[in-house]
């Protein structure tokens, strides 16, 4: 029985085993990527291989077998867990007939179908332009006629297939300069934060680990929370009060994936610095999942690219009721929390994860001047 949601295309997923570990937990996460962007599953071809096939990835008697599923299935989207080259994916959409998408290509789709807010909008357009460029190439041969003219139309001489890639150019650096004025206002909300002594925290951890979930418990807010993969793209900021603390503004950021593409981590630099620039990450780990070790490390490896493997970090093992352990804590050789058993769903635990933002909080400011300027 196919996977199908509702309106969704009909696909054919191909994967391939190169003999790095992690293979099945690699397809199955595909499936979940697949569904979350509203695609059917129609069929799997899979394969084993020493290294890629430089024109068709999987080899030419494997892309037979994949051409004859879809034929067999009706599929009309071939998806593969894995990046293609330009000239990969175009050889594979000739052969087939059919559309072609990479790893990298159906992550950005996910993030181009939930993006909400203006800001993470004009991040997966950027995201989206900058996969593009690659792909700019002698394919296009329906749009390579000369035109004349100036402006929008293009110098005398210059092919339709020159004049997209200078109109995405243009509109490349007007998202990059619209970002970069985003990027400034959070940083002057930052020093605010810091001057009035709030205690900056962020949420990070796998997708579909739990964290907006947390978030809402934390902050009694309506954020969106599914069990699907990239449920909210937009970083959301709430206020809440510690007893016997202070003021914390909580922040629920994207969540991440192994092999999470480059484009995403460039385009969504401004949300990401929230993490970057917090004074405590809360990390959100599914404490059920076979994969958390491996998770937890995809997530460690991300903070370190923005610049944030600095930044105090708390384990936050969420979903003890699915793993049947108990609410409790550990703490470090310092006597400093550093790891939390908690349930975002049933609210166990929660009273620890306010403990420990009451004594970092109370460690943070206890030395710091009442009053200063960032640097």
């Amino acid at each position: 029985m196919f996977d199908r949601p509702v309106g969704g295309d009909a696909s054919v997923l191909v994967s391939v085993d190169f003999g790095e570990p992690g293979y099945e937990d690699s397809l199955q996460e595909l499936r979940q990527l697949v569904i979350s962007a509203g695609l059917a599953i129609n069929g799997t071809v899979e394969g084993r291989r020493p290294k890629p096939d430089p024109k068709f990835f999987v080899g030419s008697g494997k892309a037979d077998e994949v051409l004859a599923t879809m034929q067999a299935t009706e599929a009309k989207v071939a998806v593969f867990n894995h990046d293609l080259s330009p000239s990969q994916q175009r050889n594979l959409e000739r052969l087939l007939e059919a559309r072609v998408i990479d790893r990298t290509g159906l992550i950005l789709d996910i993030f181009a179908q939930r993006a909400q807010s203006h800001e993470g909008k004009l991040q997966v357009e950027l995201a989206q332009l900058e996969h593009l460029s690659t792909r700019l190439v002698r394919g296009w041969t329906h749009l390579e006629r000369q035109k004349g003219g100036i402006g929008v139309r293009g110098g005398p001489g210059e092919t339709q297939l020159e004049l997209d890639r200078r109109m995405l150019r243009i509109r490349v650096k007007q998202l990059r300069e619209k970002l970069d004025k985003l990027k400034q206002q959070r940083g002057m909300q930052r020093r605010s934060r810091r001057r009035s002594q709030v205690l900056s925290v962020s949420l990070v951890g796998y997708t579909n680990a739990g964290k907006s979930t947390l978030f809402n418990r934390l902050t009694q807010s309506g954020v969106y929370a599914a069990d699907q993969l990239f449920a909210t793209l937009d970083t959301t900021s709430r206020k809440l009060y510690i007893p016997d603390g202070g003021p914390v503004v909580i922040s629920d950021t994207v969540g991440f994936i192994k092999h999470l593409p480059h484009a995403l981590v460039e385009a969504f630099g401004a949300t990401l610095e929230e993490a970057a620039q917090a004074d405590l990450l809360f990390h959100v780990v599914d404490v059920a999942s076979d994969n958390r070790d491996d998770q937890i490390e995809q997530v460690n490896l991300v903070l370190s690219e923005i610049g944030a493997q600095a930044v105090p970090q708390i384990l936050v093992l969420n979903q003890i009721d699915r793993a049947g352990i108990q609410s409790g804590l550990d703490r470090d050789e310092y006597g400093r929390i550093s790891k939390v058993r908690i349930s975002a769903k049933t609210g166990e635990g929660m009273e620890l994860l306010r403990l420990a933002l009451l004594e970092h909080q109370q460690s943070l400011f206890a030395k710091q001047p009442t009053s200063y300027q960032d640097a």
